[in-house]
């Protein structure tokens, strides 16, 4: 009986020995989810929004989506991505514009907002971004492409109580038969009647007028009119007075646009001729 317990007991010691010799199953750490890659885009420093009327097109207007486009918008969307910020658009009435921006429903008006001394008392202005100067209009083929001048004693359409129409009266007044109208559309109404010789006003607006069907008769002629004292300095973003980083953030974007032409770029897109 020793000898068969002595024998089970060497036995039972081998198995210990053999089981330690066998390898041990190593334990398996769980795989690290895969890393990030880093965005190439520098996350947005601000976010704003960019107030317009929506209703001047092509300079703003409602898209397909009901979203704000235009000439502005696009300009509007390069500043933002050149600032570093986020930007939103919302479109307003024109009256509710500058109460809006003051009462901080937004933070930008970009809506072809002319500079004017009350403007300047109520709010902050950005430098100028578009210009679009005095032109007349006439029927293709007309003698007057050329200086001011050979429009002397001719039928000038102007549109009543307008900043074109206290140039003309400046200009013309002794030398030129002036024709008032109550807008510009009757004006050039009046041109395309050969009611008038010539009609004078906004540059862009006439040639938007020239590539309608009614305005096909007609084209720009002369030299662009710029003239500081009766059609103004040209039109600015609007923002709050004590947003003074942020105005200073937008002329420096405006300045770079025109300067590496991405500006004109835009530009051509809209319009044939510079606005700047």
């Amino acid at each position: 009986m020793r000898l068969l317990a002595v024998l089970l007991a060497l036995v039972a010691m081998a198995d210990v020995a053999l089981a330690q010799q066998q390898p041990q199953p190593q334990q398996q750490t769980p795989p690290k989810p895969p890393a990030k890659p880093a965005s190439k885009f520098t996350p947005p420093a601000f976010k704003i929004t960019v107030a317009t009327e929506a209703a001047y097109p092509p300079f703003n207007y409602l898209d397909r989506k009901g979203m704000p486009a235009g000439f502005e918008m696009e300009l509007a969307q390069e500043a933002c991505q050149r600032i570093k910020a986020e930007c939103e658009f919302a479109a307003f009435k024109w009256d509710d514009l500058i109460p809006g921006l003051i009462d901080k429903k937004f933070d930008v008006i970009m809506s072809s907002m002319e500079v004017t001394s009350e403007r300047r008392k109520r709010m902050g202005l950005s430098r100028r971004y578009y210009l679009s100067p005095g032109a007349f209009i006439a029927d293709k083929g007309a003698p007057f492409d050329g200086p001011p001048s050979l429009l002397r004693n001719k039928r000038i359409g102007i549109q009543r109580d307008s900043t074109h129409a206290d140039w003309a009266d400046k200009s013309f007044r002794r030398s030129a038969q002036l024709k008032r109208y109550n807008t510009l559309a009757e004006a050039l109404d009046a041109l395309a009647k050969n009611e008038v010789d010539a009609v004078f006003g906004d540059k862009a607006q006439l040639w938007l007028w020239s590539q309608k069907p009614d305005g096909k008769c007609c084209e720009i002629v002369g030299q662009d009119i710029k003239d500081n004292q009766t059609l103004g300095l040209g039109v600015s973003a609007g923002l709050r007075k004590e947003d003074a980083k942020l105005r200073d953030a937008l002329n420096k974007a405006f300045g770079e646009m025109m300067t590496d032409g991405t500006y004109k770029k835009i530009n051509e897109k809209y319009f044939p001729f510079p606005l700047n």
